[in-house]
């Protein structure tokens, strides 16, 4: 083994929020993170422990309407800018407030954040298969990679900045349920790198799953559980990518 092989790799993952299977997802991913054993992970709900993200080699997130302090945007954009790199996948982009009516609303609370991220969602519009295709075919992370059905939540956020787009789909129409629910037909990121002084963030929007109790108390039960993009090969192929990015820059210190 070469003494890089024997350099340990710190993680924090991030899991946690609401309307989504969080314990299939926390699983699936730290499966994946034990494929390197240098790889050591401390797994929190959210980013309060400001303390161990600032002495991880590399961030990774799955969550769902999980909003930072101010304090704690900061700290993670402070990390990022100093060279951290951040995995952050599927609802890290998202806030959700339901309304008496039954809509649902992105409300735009944390400015700071989200362009840290480099998106926001808005809506989406009801699940159904939709066509993945590359916007960067010579982009290491998509390399070989061909355009692809996903089953999953399409996301339409707002961008901030211009972050590079790796894979992308084409919607418009309407987002029902939400309170911006029409949109023009435009392209969308699905797959994108954003830069922030000497790291970034990697955003990959697939990956929505949802089991029976997970949108208590709304729905006691949900009838039939989602696994979305979790059902493809080449989701997996993604985040594997995607993590073998994040610990290229590690360790920093």
């Amino acid at each position: 083994m070469t003494a890089q092989g024997k350099t340990r790799i710190d993680c924090v993952l991030v899991a946690g929020g609401r309307f989504h299977d969080i314990d299939f997802a926390r699983l699936e991913l730290l499966k994946l993170l034990a494929e390197d054993e240098r790889v050591r992970v401390r797994v929190f709900e959210d980013y309060a422990n400001l303390e161990a993200i600032a002495k991880a080699d590399f961030l990774v997130s799955y969550t769902c309407d999980v909003t930072p302090s101010l304090a704690q945007q900061e700290a993670l954009r402070a990390f990022v800018e100093r060279g951290g790199r951040w995995y952050a996948l599927h609802g890290t982009n998202a806030i959700l407030r339901f309304l008496a009516d039954g809509r649902v609303d992105s409300p735009r609370w944390a400015p700071h954040f989200m362009e840290t991220l480099g998106s926001m969602f808005i809506a989406h519009p009801p699940i159904a298969p939709y066509r993945v295709t590359v916007a960067d075919p010579a982009h290491p992370l998509v390399a070989g990679v061909e355009a692809f059905d996903a089953d999953d939540e399409l996301y339409l956020s707002e961008v901030y900045g211009a972050p590079h787009v790796l894979l992308e789909t084409s919607y418009g129409g309407e987002a029902k349920g939400f309170v911006e629910d029409q949109w023009p037909e435009a392209k969308h990121p699905v797959f994108y790198l954003n830069p922030r002084g000497a790291g970034a963030v990697l955003y990959l929007t697939l990956g929505h799953c949802r089991g029976h109790y997970d949108m208590q108390p709304m729905i006691d039960f949900y009838p039939v559980p989602e696994k979305g993009s979790w059902a493809l090969p080449v989701f997996y192929d993604l985040l594997r990518r995607g993590l073998a990015w994040a610990k290229e820059g590690a360790p920093r210190r």
